[in-house]
This record gives structure tokens, C-alpha cells and sequence, in this order.
């Protein structure tokens, strides 16, 4: 077969392949934002949950998904970026690093039901902090620390030596060259594994349902006390996010409008991680152009 022809034929073939991929997200995503527009208003958005009547919203899970997720990154990020620094610029190449980042894969891989599992064996039975925040958080931090130490790790090793033995050519110590260099050239990348992990942790329900808990008590939102259980701040109450709302309203649901109700936060809940997706793009290109100097 003539090259010309062949390579045609294979980017053809890549074409179609790509195309009915965004068309098949497209339709996906489509359909759940249109199906669910209709049911979303500011009383949607701010309203509680309703369990037998009409007319319900999801304001108190759209907070606790948000509080969780910042929640959660605070806890995550510092230890991942730890991780990632030490493992792709201090850590010797041999079979424990290798080991570590085998491990690393496997955990990355892991069922949310099982990390979910586990969080309530340890942190709601064993450290008896019971169905709450705190609980849902650490789980998730467990499930999405793997994956986050990898995207950071790869996002500095993709930054080239040159930079890293220009810092050092300048009198920098490596601290520094890796602070002030390394991770300023790294950030876009870094910023885009950051989120990813925070769609995922958004979206996530398996983990949850065994730590956050299932109830969304009503809270008051003028009482910003976190030793109080009606504080919205509390840590230790529990928490039913909005994708854990989702699947409970498909499975268990009561209320007249349960169909809108499940629409209505599906689309939400797609809005949220593609608005939280372009705000962290926006802001990761004014950091890198700032920290940057470019």
C-alpha cells in the first residue's frame, strides 16, 4: 500500500475514532444538563431536602459537597506535593522507590467502595469519630492521594534538567532551585492533576455512603460556630453530599418529584465540576504567568 495512502487511512481512522468519542460525551452531558435545567432555580439551589413532599431542594448537600472537597484537598495536596517533590527530585533510583511507585499504582486503582470500607472500619468504627466530615475526608484522602501523588510526581519530572542545573549553575541549593524553579515551571500541570482529583472527589458517593453518612441535618447557616452540631462549619456532623443525594433518590427515593429532584442535581453536579474546571484553569494560567514572570 502506497504510505501516503496508509497514513491517510490511519488519521482517518484516528479522526472518526475521536469524533464519536466528543459525540458521545457531548450527547451524555447534554442530556443530563438539559434534562436537569428545567428543575434548577435559586429555591432549588438553596432550599433543604425534602424526604416525602414536593418541592424539595439541594442546598445543604451542595454545601457539604463543596466543604468536603475543600476539606479534603487541604488535607491531600500538601502531603501529595511532599510526596511528588521528594519522590521525582530527592529519592534515589532503586527497588524501594520502584516498589513505592508500584504501590502507588495499585492504590490510584482501588474501588471507592473499598476505600469507603475501610475509612468506616478505621475512622468511623475505630476512631469512633462516627459518620461525619472528618470521616468522609480522611476516606478521601486515602482515595485520592495516590492519584495525585503521581499526576504532581509527573508533572516535575516533565519540567526539563536544564532548568534544574541552571538554578544550581546560579549558587541556588537544590531547596531552592526545586521551590523557586521546579514546581513555578510545573504548576499548569500540577494545577490539572489537582483537578482531576477534585472531580473525582466531587463525584464520589461508594466512599461516602460508609463515612459521611446518609442524613443532611438541617443546619443554620448564621451560626458559624464549628463546635456547634448545627454549624455548617462543625466537622464532626454528618454529611450527605450531593452525589451521595443522587444515588439515594434513585434508590430509595419517595418524594412526588423524585425524577426532577434527581435531574435537577445531576445537572448541578455536571455544571459544578466543569465551572470548578474552567475557574482552576483561569487561575492556574494567571499563577503561571505570574510566578513565572512570562
Amino acid at each position: 500500500m502506497n504510505p501516503k495512502l496508509s497514513n491517510r487511512i490511519a488519521i482517518s481512522v484516528l479522526y472518526v475514532i475521536s469524533g464519536t468519542i466528543i459525540v458521545i460525551l457531548a450527547a451524555l452531558l447534554g442530556y443530563i444538563i438539559i434534562s436537569g435545567l428545567p428543575a434548577i432555580n435559586w429555591h432549588f439551589l438553596t432550599s433543604p431536602a425534602r424526604a416525602f413532599t414536593s418541592g424539595g431542594g439541594i442546598g445543604i448537600q451542595l454545601f457539604n459537597s463543596f466543604y468536603l472537597l475543600i476539606l479534603t484537598m487541604l488535607i491531600s495536596f500538601p502531603i501529595a506535593l511532599g510526596a511528588g517533590i521528594y519522590l521525582n527530585e530527592y529519592a534515589k533510583q532503586n527497588w524501594v522507590t520502584a516498589l513505592v511507585r508500584t504501590a502507588i499504582e495499585i492504590l490510584s486503582s482501588l474501588p471507592s467502595v473499598v476505600v469507603g470500607l475501610f475509612g468506616f472500619l478505621i475512622f468511623v468504627v475505630q476512631f469512633d469519630f462516627g459518620f461525619s466530615i472528618l470521616s468522609g475526608a480522611f476516606a478521601l484522602t486515602f482515595f485520592n492521594l495516590p492519584l495525585l501523588t503521581r499526576s504532581i510526581e509527573e508533572a516535575l519530572a516533565a519540567v526539563p534538567n536544564a532548568q534544574r542545573e541552571g538554578g544550581l549553575a546560579l549558587g541556588l541549593s537544590k531547596w531552592e532551585t526545586v521551590t523557586h524553579i521546579i514546581v513555578p515551571a510545573a504548576l499548569p500541570a500540577i494545577l490539572t492533576g489537582v483537578i482531576l482529583s477534585a472531580g473525582r472527589i466531587f463525584g464520589e458517593a461508594a466512599a461516602l455512603i460508609f463515612t459521611a453518612g446518609q442524613s443532611a441535618p438541617a443546619l443554620n447557616f448564621a451560626d458559624w460556630n464549628p463546635f456547634n452540631m448545627t454549624s455548617p462549619l462543625n466537622p464532626m456532623r454528618p454529611a450527605e453530599t450531593l452525589a451521595v443525594h443522587i444515588w439515594k433518590i434513585n434508590s430509595e427515593g419517595i418524594m412526588p418529584d423524585a425524577k426532577a429532584i434527581s435531574s435537577g442535581s445531576s445537572a448541578v453536579l455536571v455544571i459544578s465540576v466543569l465551572a470548578f474546571n474552567l475557574l482552576a484553569r483561569f487561575v492556574g494560567k494567571r499563577l503561571f504567568k505570574r510566578l513565572t514572570a512570562s
